[in-house]
């Protein structure tokens, strides 16, 4: 066969090597926003619930990236990840679930499961997708792929009549071994349900105190602590010894004071422990309270500026957060856990709502609904690292939560 003699030369090789590297830095360049080769542990969302809107976030830029529209009612909305952190499921008060490519901007899939949902979880081996419901009360199973029904579980209970009702389920977390784990608001009762085999597994701990209204799971999967607020006190369950039943601990933390006027309910998921102590928002009180996680027993109040609604610990436990119910709404306190006192206090804006930490905890995000923004501040200096706006934003999760249990 005859062959032109440059391409019995070197040059051939060399053109065609040239020709696939341009090639190549051609495909490069039309690479868009959308299309680029990125990670997701640097990203999270906003919610702005005023909009029904999402804004997806780069913590390591501290930028806006863009807003996802068409979410609902976001008005008590919050949000887990998959495993792989690139996909955001949204609870929205409206009964909606929602998955979101947080790379993308697309909304994957979107059902209305309910009539008023109030948060969710995400299976230990990311195949499920639980949704805690206040109408009907009770809790939804789904495929994280798609979003089909797995189980539909009525948080029934018998009311002291003898008639049966159903009740708002609060405060469900994922825990170690396929499990979840919540709390019957209007039975005052704690409820497990393993997933392992696919079928839906009952264990209830009935008696377990008034009306819990959220509930926190320490890091380690072992202890699910609801919160009380039919009185003062809160409920442990632990999972290492669930045979020995639900224990009262904190009891009676206010007796013989006047609860003042609850205008917001403590959160707990956000939890706060920090080495054998664990912080614990007093509900109707100007306090934080600190337990001995050894014992459980009281240690210390700490006396903060208004009634504490979020308790963050900074991830390497140096520092807690507190955030505030209305009408003090407008600051954030920082506890020192060496001294158990609050060393500063920071005027990040009106009515804010939510806190969180970069993963390493360099920064925290806050978000400030009736100002229109959130702010960055470094966590060890407290300067104010960003201004970023956005429409009456709240939660704000980054996707490092995807790998911590119970967040």
């Amino acid at each position: 066969m005859f062959l032109p003699s440059f391409f019995k030369e070197p040059f051939y090789f060399k053109t065609l090597l040239i020709g696939s590297a341009l090639a190549l830095l051609a495909g490069c360049q039309t690479l868009t926003p959308d299309t680029e080769l990125r990670g997701t542990g640097d990203l999270g969302v906003v919610v702005e619930r005023a909009t029904g809107s999402l804004l997806i976030v780069d913590t390591s830029e501290r930028a806006i990236l863009r807003r996802i529209e068409g979410l609902g009612d976001l008005s008590h909305a919050s949000v887990k990840f998959t495993r792989d952190a690139r996909y955001a499921f949204v609870f929205g008060r409206d009964g909606g679930l929602t998955k979101v490519d947080i790379l993308t901007g697309e909304i994957i899939e979107r059902v209305i499961q309910s009539g008023n949902s109030i948060g969710g979880a995400i299976s230990q081996d990311g195949d499920y997708v639980a949704v805690a419901n206040y109408e009907p009360g009770g809790v939804k199973i789904f495929e994280s792929t798609d979003l089909g029904l797995v189980a539909d579980i009525p948080a029934t209970y018998r009311t002291p009549k003898g008639s049966t009702e159903r009740s708002k389920t609060v405060g469900l977390v994922d825990v170690p071994g396929n499990d979840f784990v919540f709390s019957l608001f209007d039975a005052g009762e704690i409820w497990t349900l393993d997933m392992t085999d696919d079928q839906p597994d009952i264990t209830r701990f009935e008696n377990i105190g008034e009306k819990p209204y959220d509930a926190l799971i320490s890091p380690n999967g072992r202890y699910y602590i609801a919160g009380l607020f039919g009185e003062d006190g809160l409920a442990m369950l632990d999972l290492w010894h669930p045979e020995q039943g639900v224990e009262r601990i904190l009891p009676n933390y206010g007796r013989g004071e006047k609860r003042l006027p609850v205008y917001k309910m403590p959160h707990l998921e956000g939890w706060a422990l920090a080495g054998d102590q664990a912080y614990f928002p007093a509900v109707g009180r100007h306090e934080v309270l600190v337990a001995d996680t050894t014992d459980w027993t009281l240690d210390k109040r700490i006396p903060v500026q208004g009634q504490p609604v979020f308790v963050m610990s900074r991830p390497d436990q140096r520092q807690v957060w507190v955030s505030f119910a209305h009408p003090k709404n407008d600051v954030v306190q920082v506890i020192d856990t060496r001294s158990k006192e609050v060393v500063k206090t920071l005027a990040a804006g009106d009515s804010i709502l939510h806190m969180e930490f970069t993963p390493r905890g360099e920064h925290i995000w806050i978000s400030a609904r009736d100002s229109d923004h959130i702010k960055v501040y470094d966590t060890d200096t407290f300067e104010e690292l960003a201004t970023l706006p956005a429409e009456s934003p709240s939660g704000i999760f980054f996707t490092d939560r995807a790998h911590r249990i119970g967040l």
